[in-house]
């Protein structure tokens, strides 16, 4: 799926290099994003671009108490999603950047909906735990108290920017985190359903089988209607095996912050059991809800494709000697 088309009819301020003007000191395989471009000196060291992904930034600054809660000052946003840090130039300070970009956004019919600066963006404290989600995953250095952030939009796009400093003086470099999302459908339909035939034979041969036909609204325990087949099938298994126990796991990917995922994996494995329990009369006693959250991976969290594969629920066989 190709990211969402946007027009620019208003050209960046002159201190912004165009989106083609990449240096040779850029990574392989890296660009500018056409609605950010970059400040002229700087570089590319990391980039990546993900045809459609979850990721929660920065929609306000910490409230107070409230830094160890960061899916309370969050927002989630889904959609094509570009990641891009950005290193140098020497000599200039991060504000200045920052300011620099804010203001090609503007021009651009972007509006700012947060700016905040160093201790400002940590409210009441926590400035480490707002510099890990405004990061946006890509890896920076930690010098939180150096930390500037910038979260833009316009229309369904999201352009998030977090800048700190390393070095003093003359010799300070800063460093940007550019996160683009672009807001459109996930293709859908791209898994098969499992039988309870299927179900029934893994059990006898590994004691587990992982179902992908579950789907939940977006950092919700909300069934989706999509996931009324493969529930249907599960209910008829249990009913065709009268004996047979199962515990319901939840498991999602290592995007967002790890005790939140866990209970949100708790939650979506409850749905599935009080489904089976209300709409198919399956016994509760026969049925155990539990969250892995991310600690349970079926393959690494680095690409989109992946954590899909990790966003699952598993059921497994409860078995137990009579």
């Amino acid at each position: 799926m190709m990211p969402l088309k946007v027009s620019l009819v208003v050209a960046f301020t002159a201190v912004l290099a165009a989106a083609t003007s990449a240096l040779a000191q850029d990574i392989a395989g890296a660009s500018d994003h056409p609605l950010v471009g970059r400040y002229t000196g700087a570089e590319i060291s990391y980039y990546d671009q993900r045809a459609y992904d979850e990721i929660a930034l920065p929609d306000q600054v910490v409230p107070d108490g409230k830094a160890r809660t960061p899916e309370s000052w969050v927002m989630n946003l889904a959609g094509t999603v570009t990641s891009i840090r950005y290193e140098g130039p020497a000599g200039r300070s991060a504000l200045e950047v920052m300011r620099n970009y804010q203001q090609a956004l503007e021009k651009n019919g972007f509006e700012t909906v947060v700016f905040c600066t160093r201790a400002e963006c940590a409210g009441g404290g926590g400035v480490s735990s707002f510099w890990n989600e405004a990061r946006g995953s890509i890896g920076m250095p930690t010098t939180w108290n150096t930390s500037i952030y910038l979260l833009a939009r316009k229309g369904g796009v999201h352009v998030a920017l977090l800048s700190v400093e390393t070095g003093s003086g003359t010799a300070v470099v800063p460093h940007v985190a550019v996160t683009v999302v672009e807001a459109e459908e996930m293709d859908s339909d791209q898994i098969t359903l499992v039988e309870a035939s299927a179900m029934e034979e893994a059990f006898a041969q590994d004691g587990r089988i992982a179902v992908y036909g579950i789907y939940f609204d977006f950092d919700s325990a909300a069934l989706q209607p999509e996931s009324d087949a493969q529930i249907a099938e599960l209910a008829r298994l249990l009913k065709d095996n009268t004996a047979l126990n199962v515990v319901i796991v939840g498991h999602t990917d290592s995007i967002g912050n790890f005790g939140y995922n866990l209970e949100l994996s708790q939650r979506r494995a409850q749905a599935v059991v009080d489904t089976l329990v209300s709409q198919y009369g399956v016994d509760t006693g026969r049925l155990t809800p539990a969250g892995a959250g991310m600690v349970a991976p079926v393959t690494t969290n680095r690409t989109e494709e992946e954590r899909a594969r990790n966003r699952r629920v598993e059921i497994v066989e409860l078995y137990s000697e009579r």
